[in-house]
């Protein structure tokens, strides 16, 4: 695995755990290779990266969750937490962030960007257009979860599309 400092490949390697140097090869035609286009490895640390997450229309997520009264905001936090956990192999998980959904809602609304910038953003070494203090939007009442919920779809959308997956 080869090791991206956030702006171009290193000639620092690791193979099975074993640290090495290996110059890097000419850059193909076209330009340099993108980390996203293989699994990233970077501060030192390896970073299994598997599955990208699904794209969703952020205005299809918001007309659900008012004609469930509420209901299809627990299966896309679900989702969310699991396309986390998936891709980035560390965070809650789909399970534990439904737990928190039911039980402890307001946490969701922190811990969804904090993972966000935790196990996406920061290690391929990209800033996070949300962090956890935009969880205080839902203390506006009303719009302030609408707001809430575009931003945090367009960030993921983004992301993933960015790592090749298809337009919502």
């Amino acid at each position: 695995m080869r090791y991206w400092d956030g702006t171009s490949w290193t000639d620092s390697v690791s193979d099975a755990g074993e640290q090495a140097t290996d110059p890097m090869p000419p850059a193909p035609p076209g330009g340099a290779i993108a980390p996203a286009q293989y699994g990233v490895a970077q501060y030192g640390q390896a970073q299994a990266r598997g599955p990208v997450g699904r794209p969703m229309n952020a205005g299809t997520v918001i007309l659900l969750s008012i004609v469930t009264l509420g209901i299809y905001t627990f299966i896309w936090t679900y989702r969310q937490f699991e396309d986390f956990k998936k891709y980035s192999g560390q965070g809650l998980g789909g399970g534990l962030g439904l737990v928190l959904g039911l039980f402890v809602n307001p946490v969701v609304w922190f811990m969804i960007p904090i993972e966000m910038q935790n196990n996406l953003y920061q290690p391929e070494g990209e800033e996070c257009p949300v962090s956890a203090a935009f969880g205080l939007w839902f203390l506006l009442p009303i719009i302030g979860n609408f707001i809430w919920y575009l931003k945090i779809q367009e960030s993921l959308n983004d992301y993933w599309m960015r790592r090749g997956a298809p337009a919502p």
